[in-house]
């Protein structure tokens, strides 16, 4: 079998958007379908979580289909150049090309981009030379990727549009394959990324910042205020579709805030909050990434959000920080007022204690004029504690104990003792099952 396209994607990009980077495929393999008929439907694409099976040996699965497949589609992210088998993957279709290139004096451009996400500067030249982007694929996908069009409007004609571009590409290149790499072993590929670690003494932060969301949706029953009076803006059918500010209504409250991280020259993730919140905050701060939640107020004491939160409160994490928005239409000073900050500084009592403080990683009523400083200023803020942090645990001395970032602190350290955290449980087998570097 010779699948029209390998499915090229970060591990990480599917743990903390799944629906998105499924609907993509999908979406994808469909309008292939539609546009070349005669191929069979277990023809059309391969992506290893539809296709391996268990007692699979799955790396050599993968070799075979990736030096079979007619083309690659790569998802384009800051997690996928910071995936070392995303960069064997890349490199291995990228060494095919050259190879038939030289054998057959024909170039077949098989290695198809798409931009995810916007990725981080100093990608190896290599990846620099394939042209991501053009120009019938729309301005949002150029300035900031598929998944925010998939975030905004997961429908629309410009999504719809780079879905065709995408599908149209593959079907062409198809019709002139690379040749075939039968004797691949993604084993032995020396991957063009990530790029080599930075000298020991001189720690940096991913420039990845992730945003996690709690907030109501349209319809929920989030608890409203007396008198059916206004509250908290506009909601959607996702907790990142809230928009506390407006006019206008749009865009939504996530979006502003990805805007402005990424204008900052960052990068950013997107989850909603959930009870493994813990975790993911301990898995970021162990790959050197800070962490924002933006906190719906009227949603904060609702269903597993409280709970979620008051775990939240309860525990130590230093390189993030919470922004909770007061909207445009929330009440006025008042009794209904009153109640709906109270109820927010019961979910976070310890943390309220420092909304004014020094650092700013706990920030309440935040206005819409305030809102893009106060993240950009908590962002700051929690990359310099992130630093402090590396800068007091010289040769990994934690490391080398076994305690992370949740572990009690070690004596005769600088740094502070916290609890111990829940640890997130290394995944069984790759998402790539088993791969648990992609």
């Amino acid at each position: 079998m010779r699948p029209y396209f390998f499915f090229s994607y970060a591990r990480r990009d599917h743990e903390t958007g799944r629906a998105f980077v499924d609907q993509f495929f999908t979406d994808l393999r469909d309008e292939l379908a539609r546009i070349e008929p005669a191929a069979g439907p277990g023809e059309l694409a391969y992506r290893d979580t539809e296709s391996l099976r268990l007692g699979d040996d799955w790396e050599r699965q993968l070799s075979r289909m990736l030096g079979a497949s007619r083309a690659m589609v790569a998802l384009y992210s800051p997690e996928y150049f910071a995936s070392l088998y995303c960069g064997k993957e890349w490199t291995a279709f990228h060494d095919r090309m050259r190879r038939h290139e030289d054998e057959s004096g024909e170039s077949v451009p098989a290695l198809i981009p798409v931009l995810w996400a916007p990725p981080p500067e100093g990608l190896p030249p290599e990846v620099k030379k394939i042209q991501y982007v053009q120009r019938d694929m729309g301005e949002t996908y150029a300035r900031a990727g598929l998944r925010d069009l998939l975030r905004t409007d997961p429908h629309g004609p410009e999504y719809t549009r780079v879905v065709q571009v995408v599908a149209e590409r593959v079907r062409d290149v198809a019709g002139r394959p690379v040749g075939e790499s039968r004797e691949l072993d993604l084993a032995t590929v020396r991957g063009c990324f990530p790029a080599s670690a930075p000298v020991a003494g001189a720690p940096a932060t991913t420039g990845l910042v992730r945003l996690f969301v709690a907030a109501g949706r349209a319809g929920q029953d989030v608890p409203a205020p007396p008198d059916d009076g206004p509250r908290g803006g506009w909601y959607g059918a996702r907790p990142w579709d809230w928009a506390p500010y407006h006019p206008p209504t749009r865009p939504s409250l996530v979006v502003r805030a990805q805007r402005a991280i990424t204008q900052a020259g960052h990068s950013t993730t997107l989850d909603e909050i959930g009870p493994d919140l813990g975790a993911r905050l301990d898995r970021a701060r162990e790959d050197n990434q800070v962490s924002v939640l933006l906190v719906d107020p009227w949603a904060a004491g609702a269903g597993a959000y409280r709970q979620t939160l008051s775990h939240f409160d309860g525990r130590n994490h230093p390189v993030t920080g919470v922004l909770v928005p007061t909207g445009t239409d929330d009440p006025p000073e008042g009794p209904a007022y009153t109640r709906l900050w109270a109820g927010v500084r019961q979910v976070f009592p310890r943390n309220w204690l420092h909304r004014t403080g020094p650092e700013p990683l706990f920030r309440v009523r935040v206005s819409r004029e305030r809102f893009e400083d106060e993240l950009l200023t908590m962002v700051t803020v929690a990359q310099n504690k992130l630093l402090d942090d590396e800068a007091t645990d010289p040769a990994g001395v934690r490391a080398a104990f076994g305690l992370g970032p949740g572990g009690p602190a070690m004596p005769g350290l600088a740094a502070a003792a916290w609890p111990p955290a829940d640890r997130a449980a290394a995944p069984a087998g790759p998402s790539h099952e088993g791969d648990t570097e992609r």
